[in-house]
């Protein structure tokens, strides 16, 4: 059966391994929602770009007109939301932007796949989903101890996560109080193919191949679990098309790893697969001061998705991580581009 996937945020890191993954293994139609803003690249989609099921609409999920017309042409049977801002340092820098997008253009969405869910025929309305893609820093910061499970309490700690805790509330508001079909994940820290090299492991290889500095927050003992985006993907699509409507499902790699020791092993396989004349990587590594608000921990328990719905990620951390060092290699392209113009690895939210 071919269904109808909205996908906002689209050309983004997630979003795009989404598009990739249900153009090339499935038959299902697919149009992409992206405003293109510095992280979103159409670059990501050309693998798919050339199929007939793809389409791709440059539209801002607040602009209410856009929207409508998006889902009145398309008329999808399922959206699957990640479009967002979602880098936490530059939260810092300007909330105001996440505010509005995270929160405004999730409420514009949210009113607008309900009004096209109460038109539509009754034989569609069955397969209808509202997919809301969040994250695990709307729990907050765990102790040494302890997984965030889908009941814990939310507390988060920066301009980001509090704009996604919002839209986490408005989607559940939406399924309690009117009605919409809706699912809803959040997951641990991705990496892999296609990651804009503002975040962790991408500037640090990034860095690292330029012979930069490798600038690590504090101690470098905060502790983060890592999913590899592929299999975030995967589970997504699960969470998409079996997910239990007004449930959430927590989404997890099984790799919690400090970042130091991610900066360490990234030093690690570049000395094995394109060493430094200079020496060793890790000789870049430098510790700066701290990110305000810095949650020391997260790690996610993802046994609810893992018992209802069959997923689990194939992925370990060494093996995900030698995979997406080994893309950067042979990617220079892609990068490149990025970091001649739009972004060079400049330090942000230092507040």
């Amino acid at each position: 059966m071919s269904l109808r996937f909205l996908v906002t945020g689209g050309a983004g890191f997630i979003g795009s391994a989404v598009v990739r993954k249900l153009i090339g293994e499935t038959p299902h139609h697919v149009c992409v929602v992206d405003k293109l803003t510095y992280a979103g690249n159409l670059a990501s989609l050309e693998p798919v770009a050339g199929s007939n099921r793809y389409r791709f609409e440059k539209a801002d999920i607040c602009d209410a007109g856009r929207m409508q017309a998006i889902f009145a042409e398309f008329s999808p049977d399922v959206v699957m939301h990640l479009a967002a801002e979602s880098h936490v340092d530059r939260s810092i820098d300007g909330p105001g932007a996440f505010i509005d997008t995270n929160v405004g253009g999730t409420f514009t969405l949210l009113q607008e796949a309900l009004r096209h869910f109460r038109a539509l025929p009754e034989a569609r309305k069955g397969a209808f989903r509202f997919h809301h893609i969040s994250t695990d820093e709307v729990f907050g910061s765990l102790g040494a101890d302890g997984l965030f499970r889908e009941d814990t309490a939310y507390q988060p700690n920066s301009p980001y996560s509090a704009s996604k805790a919002a839209s986490d509330h408005l989607v559940r508001a939406w399924h309690h109080t009117y009605g919409l079909p809706t699912v809803m994940t959040n997951c641990s820290n991705n990496y892999g193919p296609y990651h804009f090299p503002e975040k962790l492991i991408p500037l640090m290889i990034l860095n690292a191949l330029e012979g930069k500095q490798l600038p690590v927050y504090g101690n470098g003992l905060n502790i983060r679990d890592w999913l590899y985006v592929d299999d975030h993907a995967e589970a997504l699509l699960t969470v998409a098309t079996r997910g239990v409507l007004g449930e959430s499902y927590n989404i997890g790699g099984h790799n919690e790893k400090t970042n130091i020791e991610v900066v360490k092993a990234i030093c690690a396989i570049l000395d094995e697969l394109r060493p430094d004349p200079a020496g060793p990587h890790e000789r870049l590594v430098s510790y700066v001061t701290d990110r305000p608000g810095h949650d020391a921990r997260y790690a996610i328990d993802a046994g609810k998705i893992g018992r209802e719905l069959g997923w689990t990620p194939k992925e370990t951390f060494e093996t995900g991580l030698r995979r997406t060092v080994e893309w950067y290699l042979a990617n220079t392209k892609w990068w490149g581009d990025i970091r001649s113009g739009v972004y060079r690895g400049e330090r942000l939210g230092a507040a």
